[in-house]
């Protein structure tokens, strides 16, 4: 059977697109692109929703132009292929813009406008620009249901999700677990990254920074001639080190083993760190120098290097706690990792209750060197100190290597970290006493009980709702006084300023921490081979 196409004397795209789409209008050929079809095999397809509270982009064509081979394909290879629009109505862009345009925050609603008319406001700004993604989607020749679309914000579509959330506890897929996240403690609520990356909110901060001192415990036969071994890790945030569960290298970089002094106290030490990092520690001339003419305060530390080794030399090597003020522990049920219920059964007296929850001190798993692909010798020694309640990458590798974090335990029976919500170390009358019998050192932890991790925290820079920036850059902060503390108690190479990029609260003009915070979780590894069962399927 013979078809006749269009000719057209001059290749003029614009002319023929118009064409196109009008031919298309007038036939209706997507609706009866489905009709033809009844009956036959069925391709289901929901749109990745745009939100419509934006304009459509040249990306947004770009994605639906592959969207819409894909559709045609399955069309043209005899399939039904039903097409459903949606609108992405949920999200905190949206809060944000409506705030804004009504001159209000957060602490307002409620106050100054109702519930009601708040939620109208928004739902009438995420759509606004409804006609403007209809007419791009018909001018592009998008194929797709504009006119019966899914909107998030339905209470058919949430009723939907809640459904299908209850399948999956059901099924012993859901569970509670927690994500490495930017919050405010200033402001008592979670960042998203939208907030953060708000013009202003990264700002170059001067923080004393530490270069710590881990001893090693299991040194080489290299590390042992010459005063103790330690691996040094440099730090931008002292006040993260009592929370130190590992040490992180590069299993290529290469790290040496160098025979030198404490600076501050004139101690023999013989120390782990990159080799590319040692000219950020030592002066060329130190390699020449007398070693055994040093004295506290001597500008050249005289050096020598005694063993070379690739990071992946040093994995599996453990060391001391730095600051044992608090012993890492785990959850002990039915989702606790593989490790953590051989920890148990190995150390039954690490087991301990908490109301009707059982935990398990894990010392004996944490304190050791583990590799990570992202540590870098751009900056510090090339050896990165590990606390995984507070940094994203830090927990990554962690839960890669079985490493524990540090929690603590308070009076309701939850894991926090050792910074509550208002940016301070937990009080121990906050905590739960079986906790603190199995895991505290009180005495050790009672010196910063309840300290402020950064001043911009501190009620006494917070007078009346305002806050007196001057005097908390004057004073004297918790990472100053852990830094000296490590000084005077051998723990530390190097102490100093330090400039660089940390990102603030846009509501507080205060700095956010990265913070563990509840999140639920679908446990879908437990499901891989099936759901990878199910995809050979598609064709």
């Amino acid at each position: 059977m013979s078809k006749k196409f269009a000719e057209y004397s001059q290749f003029n795209l614009s002319e023929i697109n118009k064409e196109m789409l009008k031919e298309w209008g007038e036939k209706d050929l997507f609706h009866k692109s489905t009709a033809l079809r009844e009956g036959c095999p069925s391709f289901v397809f929901y749109e990745g929703p745009p939100s419509a509270n934006g304009m459509p982009g040249i990306h947004h064509m770009i994605a639906r132009s592959i969207k819409d081979i894909f559709c045609r394909y399955k069309t043209m290879k005899g399939y039904q292929v039903n097409r459903k629009a949606g609108w992405d109505t949920h999200g905190l862009p949206v809060e944000l813009g409506v705030e804004k345009a009504l001159g209000i925050t957060k602490e307002d609603i409620g106050k100054k406008i109702t519930v009601e008319e708040y939620n109208a406001a928004c739902r009438k700004d995420v759509m606004k620009y409804t006609k403007e993604w209809e007419d791009l989607t018909r001018k592009m020749g998008y194929w797709v249901d504009m006119n019966d679309p899914y909107i998030t914000y339905d209470n058919k579509y949430i009723e939907t999700l809640w459904w299908l959330l209850k399948q999956l506890y059901n099924k012993g897929l859901l569970y509670k677990g927690y994500t490495i996240q930017p919050y405010s403690p200033a402001a008592g609520t979670g960042l998203s990254s939208h907030e953060l990356n708000q013009p202003g909110c990264y700002r170059d901060v001067k923080d004393t920074t530490a270069t710590a001192l881990f001893k090693v415990l299991d040194p080489k036969p290299e590390m042992t001639a010459w005063g103790e071994a330690y691996f040094a890790a440099w730090t931008t945030t002292p006040w993260t080190l009592p929370s130190n569960t590992a040490l992180c290298v590069g299993p290529n970089i290469e790290y040496l083993a160098v025979q030198t002094y404490n600076p501050y106290n004139a101690q023999k030490i013989t120390l782990v760190v990159a080799e590319a990092r040692l000219n950020a520690y030592f002066k060329a001339e130190g390699a020449e120098a007398d070693m055994d003419a040093f004295q506290a305060g001597d500008k050249v530390v005289p050096y020598r290097i005694v063993g070379r080794y690739k990071g992946s030399d040093l994995v599996g090597m453990h060391y001391a706690q730095l600051m044992p003020w608090v012993k890492p522990l785990e959850k002990l049920d039915d989702n606790a990792a593989d490790f953590v219920k051989e920890a148990a059964k190995q150390h039954p007296a690490s087991v301990f209750a908490v109301g009707k929850d059982q935990f398990v001190e894990m010392s004996a798993e944490a304190f050791r060197v583990i590799p990570g692909d992202y540590v870098t010798t751009e900056d510090g020694t090339g050896i990165v100190h590990i606390a995984p309640t507070f940094g994203a990458d830090d927990a990554k590798v962690a839960k890669a290597a079985n490493i524990p974090s540090l929690f603590m335990i308070n009076l309701l029976g939850e894991t926090r970290p050792m910074v509550d919500m208002t940016g301070k170390y937990y009080l121990l009358e906050e905590c739960a006493p079986a906790f603190v019998d199995a895991c505290v050192d009180k005495a050790a932890y009672a010196h910063h009980e309840g300290a402020y991790v950064k001043n911009a925290y501190a009620p006494e820079f917070n007078i009346d709702g305002k806050y007196d920036d001057v005097a908390a850059a004057k004073a004297e902060d918790l990472n100053i006084q852990i830094a000296l503390e490590m000084k005077q108690a051998g723990q530390a190479l190097k102490v100093e300023k330090h400039v660089h990029n940390y990102p603030h609260c846009w509501r507080t003009d205060k700095p956010v921490l990265y913070y563990p915070l509840d999140s639920w979780f679908i446990r879908s590894t437990a499901c891989r081979e099936r759901m990878m069962e199910l995809n050979n399927t598609i064709l």
